[in-house]
Formats: C-alpha cells, sequence, structure tokens
C-alpha cells in the first residue's frame, strides 16, 4: 500500500529492525511481515528513530530529492542530520520563527494548556465521585483563561501561566494518597513517586514531539511561552501533558501503585523496572502520535504563513 504524506511531511521509522530501501520513485521501510511504501517525492524528512538497517541508496535517492534524513536514540533524542549541500530551507525558517513576536503564540499556548488541565480535574472528579477545588479556585481558573486572551507583555503571561500552573498540580494532588507524599509539581530530583511518573512520562512525550520538530525543521531551541534548550518542544507538548501523562499518572497513583512499585531514598524516588515498562505500556496508547504531528504541523503553517496559532490539546 502506497502511503500519501502531503499532509505530514516527514516519514518516521521508530522502534528496532525495520529496513529502509528505496527504488527511483518510492521510499519502502519493511516491519517484519509488512511494508510501508511513501512516494519518494513527498518526503522530505525521513526521520529514523532507534536501530534499523538503511541502504545506501535512500540517502543518495532523498538527498538528490533535497530531503533530509534525521537519525535519533531510541528515546528521541537528537543523534544527526543528513542534508542536501547548498539547503537553505531551515535557515530560512529558522528566520522566520525568530520573527514571530513571541507573545503572539504564546497566549495560545498558555490557554491550551489551561484549558486541557481544566478538563482533567473534571474528569478526575467525576472519576473519584468528589470535589477537588477549594472555594474561589475553579473561577480563578476560568477567569485567568479569560484574562489570557488580553495579555500582551510575555512575562505576564508567563507568570499568569507560572501561577495556574502551580494551583493545578495542587489540586491534582488531592485526588491522590497522602502516603504518596505528592503535594504539587517538583523538579529533579523528584522525591515522590508521582512526580518521578509524570517526569517519566514528560520525557517520552518530549521525544515523541522532538522527532516532530525537527522534521518540521523548526528550531527546537526557540520557543514562545518557554526559553532555553528545547523550549519549542516544551512549548508544544504543554497543551498536550493532561490528557495524555498527567490523567493516566492520576489514575495509577489512585488505583494500582503498590509500595514494590517504588523506592524513596533520602534524595530521589526511583521507580521500578516494572512499573517503567508498564507505564511504558500505557504511554505508547496515550501518547497520540497523530496528535503531536498535527500539533507541530499547525506551528510550522501558523509561522510560514505568518498566521494565528492554535493550540491542540
Amino acid at each position: 500500500m502506497v502511503l500519501d504524506v502531503t499532509e505530514v511531511p516527514w516519514v518516521s521509522v521508530s522502534g528496532y529492525g525495520a529496513h529502509i530501501k528505496a527504488s527511483r520513485r518510492t521510499l519502502f521501510v519493511q516491519k517484519r511481515q509488512s511494508v510501508e511504501e511513501y512516494p519518494l517525492d513527498q518526503v522530505k524528512h525521513l526521520l529514523v528513530v532507534g536501530g534499523h538497517t538503511i541502504a545506501s541508496s535512500v540517502i543518495t535517492r532523498l538527498v538528490r530529492e533535497g530531503s533530509c534524513i534525521s537519525f535519533f536514540e531510541p528515546d528521541g533524542t537528537p543523534a544527526g542530520i543528513i542534508r542536501p549541500y547548498g539547503s537553505e530551507v531551515q535557515d530560512d525558517l529558522c528566520k522566520l520563527q525568530r520573527e514571530t513576536p513571541r507573545q503572539r503564540y504564546a497566549v495560545s499556548l498558555a490557554r491550551g494548556s489551561l484549558t486541557s488541565r481544566l478538563i482533567v480535574i473534571e474528569r478526575t472528579e467525576e472519576s473519584i465521585g468528589s470535589a477537588l477545588c477549594y472555594a474561589g479556585e475553579l473561577e480563578l481558573m476560568h477567569n485567568s483563561l479569560e484574562e489570557k486572551a488580553y495579555l500582551i507583555k510575555l512575562d505576564e503571561i508567563r507568570r499568569l501561566h507560572r501561577l495556574t500552573s502551580d494551583m493545578y498540580y495542587e489540586i491534582l494532588a488531592r485526588s491522590q494518597p497522602p502516603v504518596l507524599g505528592f503535594r504539587r509539581r517538583t523538579m529533579k530530583p523528584q522525591t515522590d513517586p508521582v512526580n518521578a511518573m509524570l517526569s517519566f512520562g514528560y520525557a517520552l512525550l518530549y521525544g515523541a514531539c522532538s522527532v516532530a520538530v525537527i522534521g518540521a525543521r523548526l528550531d527546537p531551541d526557540y520557543g514562545f511561552l518557554h526559553e532555553g534548550a528545547g523550549s519549542l518542544i516544551q512549548d508544544l507538548i504543554e497543551p498536550l501533558k493532561a490528557g495524555m501523562i498527567d490523567e493516566v499518572v492520576s489514575a495509577i497513583g489512585r488505583k494500582t501503585l503498590h509500595s514494590l512499585d517504588y523506592e524513596v531514598g533520602s534524595d530521589r524516588c526511583l521507580l521500578s523496572d516494572d512499573l517503567m515498562k508498564s507505564m511504558i505500556r500505557t504511554f505508547y496508547t496515550t501518547i497520540n502520535a497523530q496528535k503531536v504531528d498535527e500539533q507541530v504541523l499547525a506551528m510550522l503553517t501558523a509561522i510560514t504563513a505568518k498566521s494565528e496559532f492554535k493550540a491542540r490539546y
């Protein structure tokens, strides 16, 4: 079957053991007993994630078509890239990315993130059969959602985003058994199993998104809501975290987490191998690769067209 790749002009090959070959007009990806075929002239970026076998003819023909090939570690960490000689597409695109007013897209990302978090709070309350918010908290978060639409200064957008993010995690913590010690979101090293699970899930989501961002030839280090290394990736996954990661982790903490699944030391919490394997299987279904691709493609389209960006969540 020949697959159309015009909507998302990159092809990702993940996992292990695939054989990647090419004829004059077609790219072939063989995984065990199945073979996927792609029109060679539609593949603008081939993304090879993990350990696979790639024929030199693939590299030659894609480069001749003006396409790039990027290689990643199994967790999505970029390893290297092959580009055609004289390729200036990425330089031009990065210039457009930097010319886009940051606050313009930061508002959409912050509002998308808060909207998704309000949805998860509502679903969690339905699941446990009781309210999680104290008096005035939910009203404050809804008011903040409306207020963000009118903010024009980047520092104000970021400040309100941090405030509502802190509130969200504190509200979510009320759904967890007190014995787990989860009170709020903390950075590394995590000292409770819920924070450790959240970080693990976010790392998987970050890896999935980083592959798509590099496939789109965007600069992963130039974000709008966040700053620093990987800031664009952090931007794009921010509205996706609640639905793809937080809801899963919250359910594990409430329903299935056992004391044997983690070990709390003097300075950090370590998750067991069995728990991490189980979480990988779960996140494989909840991290929606199509939605991640759509998020990245929406950003790419908005930057190149100098149009509005609407965050998916």
